[in-house]
């Protein structure tokens, strides 16, 4: 059972890590720590993915900002309490990490499966240049109970597709984790930077309720 949930989550990215490691938490005396991975996209762009790692896996100590990574893992979700709201945090949890020489240009990069269900109305709307966008919100189980919540954004025909689906509904993703800069206004005077990040979607797929 728990190998199933496990594959109904998988993720690939190779990058660059940007940034020294920062402790998350710790589980039964294993720690575990945060650090960022550059991603290149198919553009002259990237995205900045955090990587969760146990200690266990990489000398946390160490630097190893400039370097290359291949990450096999999952991506989870968990909810944050600030400023008397949740916020949905999300990073990409390591199975696997080694290292890499460098990048090909056919180097399969981020790549993201998920099987899960859809557990909010999906939002469709279109740009002011007409491009079609549809908002899905995947609840991805995990053993013992738990669930990932998982942003995807849909474009063009599949936009249209997925405006469609219902709550409850088993919906299967292929696609790429991407990162988006926004403001958020705190109060009259503040404004903060932050990121946020979701899924890309290339193909998916919907199969009704279970």
């Amino acid at each position: 059972m728990t190998e199933k949930v496990i594959e109904n989550n998988q993720v690939t990215i190779m990058g660059e890590i940007i940034s020294d490691f920062t402790y998350s938490h710790e589980i039964f005396g294993e720690g575990f720590y945060m650090v960022d991975v550059r991603v290149q996209r198919l553009s002259e762009s990237y995205d900045i993915i955090p990587v969760m790692i146990s200690e266990r896996l990489m000398d946390v100590d160490a630097d190893y900002r400039g370097m290359f990574i291949s990450v096999n893992g999952q991506f989870r979700s968990y909810n944050r309490h600030e400023e008397h709201r949740n916020r949905l945090v999300l990073s990409v949890f390591a199975r696997e990490v080694e290292f890499v020489e460098g990048l090909e240009e056919s180097s399969k990069t981020n790549q993201i499966y998920l099987d899960g269900f859809v557990c909010k109305e999906p939002i469709y709307r279109k740009t002011p240049l007409g491009r079609e966008i549809a908002d899905l919100l995947l609840a991805v189980n995990r053993p013992y109970g738990k669930s990932d919540y998982i942003p995807c954004i849909c474009w063009g025909r599949n936009a249209r597709y997925a405006n469609h689906f219902r709550v409850g509904e088993r919906c299967v993703i292929w696609g790429r984790i991407q990162s988006r800069e926004y403001m958020k206004k705190l109060d009259e005077e503040t404004v903060e930077r932050r990121i946020a990040f979701e899924v890309s979607v290339s193909k998916l797929e919907v199969f009704g309720e279970e």
